[in-house]
């Protein structure tokens, strides 16, 4: 009789969850946003199950001093649409640099994410502030670097 090994799916419940602050000052906009999802999807831990939430929490600080390469920075463009005529809304990355620095990473980081459930679940485990102040010191996240491989 053969002993058959049975793969372990961890629940939501179960995972063991950290705080990491990521410096994005002087990243790349895509790098740092595929390295952030990965960590609050839970890709890079070995309990990694694809239908529950067993990531991490991240916040992003010096969000402002986030880069892109390239002419992005005078071509992209964030596109909204109400539904209604008229309503489609146009914003630069240089306006949304100047007045909402943090909407340029959670857009980025979302756009990684599942589009179901579960994404809206996991975008809420990332933090992004414009300065180097966070109010999350008291959970006592890890300082990492996304820099290394």
């Amino acid at each position: 009789m053969k002993k058959v090994q049975m793969t372990k799916f961890i629940s939501t419940e179960e995972a063991d969850r950290r705080w990491y602050v990521v410096d994005a000052k002087d990243q790349v906009l895509g790098r740092l946003a595929t390295k952030v999802a990965r960590i609050i999807r839970g890709k890079d831990k070995p309990v990694f199950t694809p239908n529950a939430d067993t990531g991490d929490f991240v916040v992003v600080i010096n969000a402002e001093q986030v880069k892109v390469t390239g002419k992005r920075e005078f071509l992209k463009k964030y596109i909204h649409y109400s539904g209604y005529p008229g309503g489609l809304k146009t914003r630069s990355f240089e306006e949304l640099m100047a007045k909402k620095p943090e909407f340029i990473i959670e857009s980025a980081v979302q756009g990684m994410l599942p589009k179901n459930r579960l994404g809206k679940k996991l975008i809420k485990k990332l933090k992004v502030y414009a300065g180097n102040a966070h109010p999350h010191a008291a959970q006592k996240p890890e300082p990492i670097s996304l820099t290394e491989k």
